[in-house]
């Protein structure tokens, strides 16, 4: 059993957890940024990064001590090395190669969607390789067939917006605050689903992707009729993105032959509607359908931690020169996608 002390920073959360290889979460620290971004309505990369230097030496601190656990009595010690906002990347992995280097021990870079695809094995022991993952977040929208630790086929991804951008977008043009997926599921809640008329982008297509910057702009435009209520463009907006979701993940399934389960992670997964909706469709494809618990959803350390178990036992440790992205593909030889493609 190994035990390993992980780091994530690569937006606005600024976490530390200790995870053993038995999947035990020793302790879990987790500081958020939500008053400091929330008069721009979105996250601001500067004013993140300086928070997660004055924020992240304290946490790790606290959180050693939660545990009872001396640096001296890790395994290794494993950052998000990237995707993300630049800025934070470098603030965690910095402070990992640190300890890393003062203690001893070996580093692992993490990549911050491996965290994610491998996250739903730590709240579920049953979960087998290889399962097709749904991974959608506030930057990505993917669907990856994962086949094990380090081995990922893409088999779609977003040709323009990520389902959490277009979420936290239309949250800020409904006037619903920030953090934009939770206010738009709250409003979602008092809302009629069918009241507003929106656009379910490349529903029924062949082509493989996703696409969510029309429904945004659609939702622009049933705001400024002044036509709906703000609570049923939310939940019509939601249903709409379910059911693209949906859609596409069917399609995939479809072609992801030997598939063990349905699985969803990301912060969007958090979306109880979108859960409600993805558990459906597992089960008329007949498959197990897996999600993290909601925490486990939005960034935190526990899955950068338990990726590090996970690629640490693989032998898949890294020199102390790993680099900082700002962009790292899961599946780095996958077609790339029309559009924007570059959050493929």
């Amino acid at each position: 059993m190994s035990l390993i002390l992980g780091i994530e920073s690569s937006c606005d959360e600024t976490a530390a957890a200790l995870v053993a290889s038995d999947r035990r979460i020793l302790a879990h620290r987790l500081a958020g940024q939500e008053a400091a971004h929330r008069p721009y309505g979105g996250v601001v990369p500067e004013i993140a990064a300086r928070a997660h230097v004055e924020i992240l030496p304290r946490l790790i601190e606290e959180m050693l001590a939660e545990a009872g656990i001396d640096l001296a009595e890790v395994d290794a010690i494993a950052a998000t090395a990237g995707p993300g906002l630049i800025g934070g990347v470098m603030v965690g992995l910095l402070t990992a190669k640190g300890l890393a280097l003062a203690a001893g021990k070996p580093l692992v870079a993490v990549n911050h969607l491996e965290g994610h695809a491998l996250s739903p094995m730590l709240s579920d022991p049953d979960l087998a390789f290889p399962y097709l993952l749904l991974l959608v977040s506030g930057g990505h929208c993917q669907l990856l067939f994962v086949q094990g630790v380090g081995r990922y086929r893409r088999l779609a991804t977003t040709i323009d917006d990520a389902a959490g951008e277009a979420f936290d977008k239309s949250a800020k043009l409904l006037g619903l605050g920030f953090p934009g997926g939770p206010a738009v599921e709250r409003a979602a809640a008092e809302g009629d689903p069918a009241a507003v008329p929106l656009p379910r982008p490349l529903v029924g297509s062949a082509e493989p992707h996703f696409s969510f910057a029309g429904l945004k702009s659609a939702v622009l435009r049933a705001k400024e009729a002044g036509l709906y209520r703000d609570a049923d463009i939310a939940a019509s907006f939601q249903q709409a993105v379910a059911d693209c979701l949906v859609d596409r993940t069917c399609r995939a399934i479809g072609v992801a032959d030997g598939a063990t389960a349905l699985v969803v992670a990301g912060g969007v997964a958090a979306n109880r509607a979108i859960r409600s909706a993805l558990a459906d469709l597992a089960a008329a494809s007949g498959l197990p359908f897996v999600a993290p618990p909601a925490w486990l959803c939005t960034d935190n350390a526990a899955m950068i931690a338990w990726a590090g178990a996970l690629r640490f036992e693989a032998g898949l440790v890294d020199g102390l020169d790993a680099p900082a992205r700002a962009r790292w593909p899961l599946d780095p030889d996958a077609e790339k996608a029309r559009g924007a493609g570059v959050k493929a």
